[in-house]
């Protein structure tokens, strides 16, 4: 059973004064914001509000005009309406919003896991609307790691089987020093001849966030990947997807309720009714509860 844990105490580790990160600076990424003059943001403390206008200089994922209609007539329920947005690669990104606020679904269309009413999104280079379905596998397979919250591990495979499954489906060899550091990473070395069943929920998400990483995709889409954990299982988990950015240059997005996973993130996305309202960098538990305060959310 998951525990109730106060949103400052799986706070990440602090990072050194004027180091966000262990990469070098990112040119049109980490620089800081520019003022209003409409090519940037406007700050409030860390609170920033989208302008338009402001494109990354290298975004792994974006989205232009993205719309998500459910139904039709007076029953149709607009999930995503009209959202505009970017993914810096080798960032880690939270999405965060009320219940109902398109959160999830923002992140399966753009993940290819569900189709877009109208719009545009990109992978990678890639307009995903113009794929057919073997195209789309093939991107999901080759660019694209997903974290579940369910973990989607199959029963009757071992911890290592299930790792290796996506590279063993595509006819890849598994690169073998690349396998043993995210193992060795995510401490499962001991566990890797157990089935999911053998193992604790926070063991069966570390198979499952190793399994995202192993193919080295463009991005990894986290949909609340410590929903089914306690606060242990979740820094671990956390803490690794930090690293994955940090040191490996891995881009990462998570949907997320919780103001203490989105603290990990280097940036936060605020959603409502379907749109994109807002952002924040260099978030803490502190500052992003403030803000759902704000949307209703609590």
């Amino acid at each position: 059973m998951s525990e109730t844990v106060h949103p400052s105490s799986l706070q990440p580790p602090p990072r050194p004064a004027g180091q966000s990160t262990g990469r070098p600076p990112r040119p049109g990424l980490d620089d800081p914001p520019v003022g209003t003059a409409g090519r940037g943001v406007v700050r409030d403390d860390d609170l920033m509000s989208p302008v338009p206008g402001r494109h990354l200089r290298d975004a792994v994922a974006t989205a232009r005009d993205l719309t998500k209609v459910y139904g039709s007539g007076e029953a149709a329920v607009h999930a995503l309406a009209g959202v505009d947005i970017e993914f810096a690669r080798g960032e880690f990104t939270a999405i965060m919003g009320p219940s109902g606020s398109g959160k999830s679904t923002l992140m399966h269309c753009m993940a290819a896991l569900d189709t877009p009413t109208s719009g545009q999104v990109v992978v990678d280079g890639v307009d995903v609307s113009t794929l057919n379905d073997k195209a789309l596998t093939r991107l999901r397979r080759d660019r694209i790691g997903f974290v579940f919250q369910s973990f989607n591990l199959v029963p009757t495979l071992s911890a290592a089987e299930n790792i290796t499954l996506p590279q063993d489906i595509a006819g890849r060899k598994v690169d073998k020093e690349w396998y043993e550091t995210v193992v060795a990473i995510l401490g499962l070395g001991p566990r890797l001849s157990h089935r999911p069943n053998e193992l604790s929920g926070g063991q069966q998400q570390r198979v499952a966030s190793a399994r995202a990483l192993l193919g080295r995709p463009a991005i990894v889409f986290a949909d609340e990947p410590t929903g089914n954990l306690d606060s242990k299982s979740s820094s671990e988990v956390l803490g690794f997807l930090r690293r994955s950015v940090d040191e490996f240059g891995q881009s990462v997005v998570m949907v997320t309720h919780e103001p203490s996973a989105a603290a990990y993130a280097d940036r936060v996305v605020f959603m409502a009714d379907g749109a994109f309202v807002g952002e924040m960098r260099h978030p803490t538990a502190e500052s992003v509860l403030d803000r759902m305060k704000t949307m209703g959310d609590l």
